[in-house]
């Protein structure tokens, strides 16, 4: 019903927001990162909404960007993951986090969200697979996959990815490495040799 709403941030809790716009504070349940995130209250805010509607309830769930959006519905989509489980797994870890476990079948870090067990979080992963793709993936790491005419930013999209995939195979989540992969500065030397090094400190 609403695509987003923009107005003034008047209140902020762990996982609920009012915002003010025309005279009218709306309700607006959020993440805990998306709660952490958000300016001090005074500010003004462009929240993304999904609505749901209830015989017993009209419910807006908020969301900092539309890529945020996206993946909460696609969460919402699958069995035993309602709106309340959505924004649980969105607590714990970022789209573009939730997108490469997916994609690397980490079930391990999506069950971190409370109310998520090892069997919900497989069936995460089994029904959005084919629903993320790798260039999601990638432009979620910071730089827009396949610029045209931007051929280097192609190659380090790769050297992360290797990266990343390197790291999940000595054992971190991937969530983690997705992390602090997306710390690394890149550079014309860089390689995914010098990824490897500069991600694993900051994995302590």
């Amino acid at each position: 019903m609403y695509a987003y709403i923009k107005g003034t941030l008047e209140e902020i809790t762990e996982d609920n927001i009012v915002v003010e716009t025309a005279g009218i504070g709306y309700n607006v349940k959020v993440s805990t990162t998306t709660a952490e995130i958000l300016p001090p209250c005074g500010s003004e805010v462009k929240i993304y909404t999904y609505t749901l509607v209830r015989e017993d309830a009209f419910l807006l769930y908020g969301f900092l960007t539309r890529d945020d959006l996206d993946i909460f519905r696609k969460l919402i989509t699958v069995n035993g993951i309602g709106p309340k489980g959505g924004l649980a797994i969105l607590s714990v870890m970022s789209a573009d986090a939730l997108r490469f476990a997916i994609m690397a079948g980490d079930a391990k870090s999506i069950a971190k969200a409370p109310g998520i067990g090892s069997k919900t979080a497989e069936r995460v992963i089994l029904d959005l697979r084919d629903k993320v793709s790798l260039e999601d993936t990638l432009r979620g790491l910071g730089e827009p996959a396949g610029v045209a005419g931007n051929p280097s930013a192609d190659v380090d999209h790769v050297m992360k990815k290797e990266a990343i995939e390197a790291l999940v195979a000595l054992g971190y989540s991937a969530s983690d490495a997705t992390a602090a992969v997306k710390k690394v500065e890149m550079n014309e030397d860089t390689s995914v040799e010098s990824i490897l090094k500069s991600a694993l400190k900051f994995m302590f």
